[in-house]
């Protein structure tokens, strides 16, 4: 099948590749509304990158993340102990990165392991991966990091340090040591807000948007996949450029139909969450606090988008946070507006607020 969550990203990746190709020197943020292939873009990258860079891609998104030691725990990659490396004794840190080539995680073995959760401190992890970094270094390749939807973290309950602490922690790798690349990629916008301002990256972080295609590119896709013009226009007018739609209407001979099947669960599905804001009520942790959601005041931010695909805000509100949290809406932060995660989304709220 047609890989069509990488189709056309070009220029991302020429993007991605112009900050590998120089000192690592800041933070780069992947971020973009919810399945618009920023996963499927990063292991494009990883696959074609030289031999001369070694990526520890971590991917949270499968991992159990209930406490501090979970999250560091996800970092590392257990190597297995054969029966020669058990007798001939502790591995060096030189050994372990002569046999990498391409991992899950950071690599690791039991001694180097209870060393990092000794004193149950986040600088024993981070000292083990700057020094297996500059391992790396000194073997004349250059070490990339990658953590893959990071908003997880927001689930650990040390919220607050292990944010500032993971962070300074990558300026050390990016600007002060320029040591490692680091690349984190998440679909919470609003969580990248909340990094900013706990971490104090202002002039330490970049920030590169993987949107969905836009309608040059998602015809030039319908083209390729042979939908004629009618097809091509449901398409577009039904589910824009979110690849994860697009992905449906590939197998399915009677797309018309399928588009207002798509259109008809997603309707359905933003109501009852609606629906059951209104009748039981929910509570979210907003700033530290946690505030009631008004129905109303949701109603009042959906209603924004009846006339307007963008739409500004001046401040970011619990209910606006709720929308983001249910994958309804998508803030860019870099321009303070708000959209829906996709036409399909868009047109769903439209039909909802007229019943």
């Amino acid at each position: 099948m047609k890989n069509i969550e990488f189709h056309n990203r070009e220029k991302e990746t020429k993007e991605i590749r112009a900050i590998l190709d120089r000192q690592p020197t800041l933070i780069t943020f992947v971020y973009g509304p919810i399945n618009s292939g920023k996963t499927e873009l990063i292991n494009h990258v990883i696959e074609e990158l030289p031999e001369e860079y070694v990526v520890f891609y971590i991917n949270l998104r499968t991992k159990f993340l209930a406490s501090y030691d979970d999250f560091i725990e996800s970092l590392f990659e257990m190597e297995m102990e054969t029966e020669a490396a058990l007798k001939k004794g502790k591995e060096t840190l030189a050994e372990l990165v002569s046999s990498v080539t391409k991992v899950a995680g950071i690599p690791i073995t039991r001694e180097f392991l209870d060393y990092v959760f000794k004193d149950n401190k986040p600088k024993n992890a981070f000292s083990y991966i700057i020094k297996l970094f500059e391992e790396v270094k000194n073997s004349g390749k250059h070490p990339v990091l990658i953590l893959d939807e990071l908003q997880k973290i927001g689930d650990v309950k040390v919220n607050g340090p292990l944010i500032y602490e993971l962070f300074n922690f990558f300026i050390d790798l990016t600007k002060e040591k320029h040591l490692a690349h680091v690349f984190v990629a998440t679909s919470d916008s609003l969580f990248i807000e909340q990094i900013y301002n706990e971490a104090m990256l202002q002039g330490r972080c970049r920030y590169l948007l993987v949107d969905d295609f836009d309608k040059d590119t998602a015809l030039n896709f319908f083209d390729e996949c042979g939908f004629d013009d009618r097809e091509k226009e449901l398409a577009w007018n039904y589910c824009g450029g979110k690849p994860v739609y697009l992905v449906e209407l590939l197998r399915v001979e009677d797309r018309g139909k399928m588009v207002e099947r798509m259109l008809k669960i997603r309707t359905s599905q933003i109501s009852e969450l609606l629906n059951s804001l209104r009748a039981y009520g929910e509570k979210i942790e907003f700033r530290g606090e946690f505030y009631e959601i008004v129905y109303d005041n949701v109603i009042e931010e959906l209603s924004k988008l009846k006339e307007n695909v963008n739409c500004a805000y001046e401040y970011i509100t619990p209910e606006i946070t709720y929308l983001v949290r249910n994958n309804i809406v998508f803030v860019e932060p870099l321009e303070n507006t708000m959209r829906a995660q996709s036409r399909l989304d868009l047109l769903a709220i439209r039909e909802m607020l007229q019943r």
